[in-house]
């Protein structure tokens, strides 16, 4: 089952290649649940969920994908977008730069010449980012960031205050960057205020279908593919989209692009959120990391995906358009057909 084989890719062989998938991965039990933030230790390992959302709106899914965990690191893609809507591109490069770094994504650590964070998807630059969104006050602040998360979403979140006091109780190495970061100026003196709205926005929680409708958003130029609401100015896509290419990953960036070649975003939680631009929106939820930091699960389901169907950005057999005009054909899961929560029901159907 290729792209360039005329008729042999439909929504149901995807689906069911999907499911070969999981069968495949569920038996997989490398990797250990992070634990350095208390709450996120109580994850079940045997969570797994992988699903898929095109730009039109039709969805195909498999395993977990409607158990809620908190959003972590893939929230530093969304709240970026915000801050560049709130300030613009080249403000925002005043106080956080766009370089990959070798280093851990909880290193404290600047770039020595600027003093800036080297990129908005390490905590540090995380933290800077999210100092700079806009409100008279905290509440008016995570309410923007709230409303930011729904658009993007389709339904309303919440902010699970168990994780939000175990992050704020335990994250001294992110105030260290944030002390450290005052010091050269990058954020100014609300440190408190600063790191309690990024520990709110990683303890916003979502599930695997959530992660990839915000995927299939920033796929389709903005535009919520489900409520067809405009989540962030399209003028601003390329910048989260070549952030996450080049540092969306961690230190697993390199090899992240080398083989799997799509920008992408994962978190500590389990996650990991996939982009192929103009396209669809890809997430895979599985607790269970390596040393990096990333799913282990979710690292060889998207490498399958990848190789299998060529959509890697650089391959130049790649026929998305193709493949997800079929997949068109064939939606499961989000039909039109609402609950009343924004997601809607479906079937796989010949």
């Amino acid at each position: 089952m290729t792209l360039t084989s005329a008729g042999s890719l439909t929504g149901q062989s995807f689906q069911a290649f999907l499911e070969e998938l999981h069968r495949k991965y569920q038996p997989l039990t490398d990797g250990a649940i992070a634990n350095y933030i208390p709450e996120l230790a109580k994850a079940d390992p045997d969570c797994f969920g992988i699903c898929v959302v095109t730009k039109d709106g039709h969805v195909y899914e498999v395993g977990n994908t409607q158990t809620l965990f908190t959003i972590q690191s893939i929230s530093k893609v969304f709240v970026y977008g915000m801050a560049l809507q709130d300030h613009g591109r080249d403000y925002l490069l005043t106080r956080v730069g766009v370089e990959p770094t070798g280093d851990a994504f909880n290193a404290i650590i600047l770039d020595e010449q600027s003093k800036r964070p080297y990129n908005p998807m390490v905590n540090a630059g995380a933290i800077a980012v999210t100092s700079l969104i806009k409100g008279t006050g905290p509440t008016e602040r995570l309410n923007r960031m709230l409303d930011m998360f729904r658009d993007f979403i389709g339904h309303d979140i919440f902010v699970d205050v168990s994780v939000f006091m175990s992050e704020r109780t335990t994250g001294h190495r992110n105030r260290a960057m944030a002390h450290l970061m005052r010091n050269f100026g990058m954020i100014d003196d609300r440190i408190d205020e600063a790191l309690d709205l990024y520990f709110q926005q990683c303890s916003v929680t979502v599930d695997c279908r959530d992660l990839a409708v915000m995927a299939a958003t920033i796929a389709n130029h903005g535009i919520n593919p489900i409520t067809h609401t405009q989540a962030l100015d399209s003028g601003y896509i390329r910048d989260l989209l070549s952030v996450m290419y080049t540092c969306g990953m961690y230190n697993f960036a390199g090899q992240w692009s080398h083989e799997v070649g799509l920008p992408a975003k994962s978190g500590v939680s389990g996650g990991i959120m996939v982009v192929v631009p103009n396209q669809f929106g890809l997430a895979v939820f599985s607790p269970p990391l390596d040393a990096r930091g990333n799913s282990v699960r979710g690292i060889e389901v998207c490498k399958e995906i990848s190789n299998h169907y060529g959509l890697h950005l650089f391959d130049s057999s790649m026929n998305c358009t193709r493949f997800v005009q079929q997949l068109g054909t064939k939606p499961h899961g989000i039909d039109g057909n609402s609950n009343g929560d924004g997601k809607g029901i479906g079937t796989l159907s010949d």
